[in-house]
């Protein structure tokens, strides 16, 4: 393997949801776009928030935030663009992130007893962050949302 493909599995890019932060493969991160117009409309993904445009590209928005730090994510929000592998064809997708993103390199240490959406734990000075596996917890998001969505409708 050479230096610069270790360089990249060891690269990761912090960001913060809520009160929290949390860590991403920095090979998937397309890059952190500022406050945009987020487009709403009536669907019924719970996890998606709206789309922006970005690029000439229509790239869906998730909110993690319900999943990750118990409320909706509020205030000015970044796009945190990621490339996603879906259903074998490359996509874009966004996350709401609270904040200014940071580059951070270190080993993932696998965690077994955390949720299938954290892939491991990076440790950052003396800070140890979860690192967000982005397909599985689109689909924990998902999934929450649409129990929490018939939940509402008993």
């Amino acid at each position: 393997m050479i230096a610069a493909e270790t360089a990249s599995q060891n690269s990761f890019v912090l960001l913060q949801i809520g009160a929290r932060r949390f860590a991403l493969p920095a090979g998937m991160v397309a890059e952190l776009a500022p406050p945009v117009r987020l487009h709403k409309f009536p669907h019924t993904s719970p996890s998606v928030a709206g789309v922006i445009v970005r690029r000439r590209h229509i790239v869906p928005v998730y909110d993690a935030g319900p999943l990750l730090v118990g409320k909706s994510s509020s205030g000015q929000q970044f796009y945190l663009i990621a490339r996603r592998d879906f259903g074998g064809a490359a996509e874009l997708g966004a996350i709401l992130v609270s904040g200014e993103c940071e580059m951070a390199t270190g080993e993932m240490r696998p965690e077994s007893d955390r949720p299938a959406y954290v892939a491991g734990t990076l440790a950052v000075g003396d800070e140890s962050l979860d690192v967000l596996n982005l397909e599985a917890l689109l689909a924990s998001a998902a999934q929450a949302g649409a129990l929490a969505r018939a939940e509402a409708q008993s």
